[in-house]
């Protein structure tokens, strides 16, 4: 299984804390997630594959990865009350995760409702 983990800077530590606290739901996963997002899941103590920062082009890498099908999931905690510059990029993420049906969780309950219907599925 691969996932991709990515928050804005306002959800990153409710990512992190998701993770941790459901790590069995991911222990046989590779994580895939932006810089910024990877460097906080390392200091938690998490093995991630960072990609480059959403804003410098992660997001279009993990979109690129899901259209070549090498993701299985993509957890983005986004934050909905703050503007981000890069929004662009993430619209066009989501639309590449719906162009290639690839469960998308944008928050906690969805991102638990996909994982735990994924492991029950294994």
């Amino acid at each position: 299984m691969n996932i991709a983990l990515i928050a804005h800077d306002g959800k990153k530590a409710d990512l992190v804390s998701f993770v941790l606290q459901h790590k069995k739901l991911f222990s046989d996963a590779q994580l895939y997630t932006t810089a910024t997002t990877g460097r906080h899941m390392e200091q938690a103590g998490l093995v991630v594959n960072k990609m480059l920062s959403g804003p410098q082009g992660g997001d279009a890498q993990i979109a690129a990865m899901v259209a070549t099908g090498q993701l299985d999931v993509v957890v983005f905690f986004r934050d909905p009350l703050d503007k981000h510059p890069h929004e662009p990029d993430v619209q066009m993420l989501m639309r590449i995760c719906d162009v290639h049906n690839i469960p998308l969780a944008t928050n906690y309950a969805a991102a638990m409702l996909i994982l735990k219907g994924i492991k029950s599925d294994l």
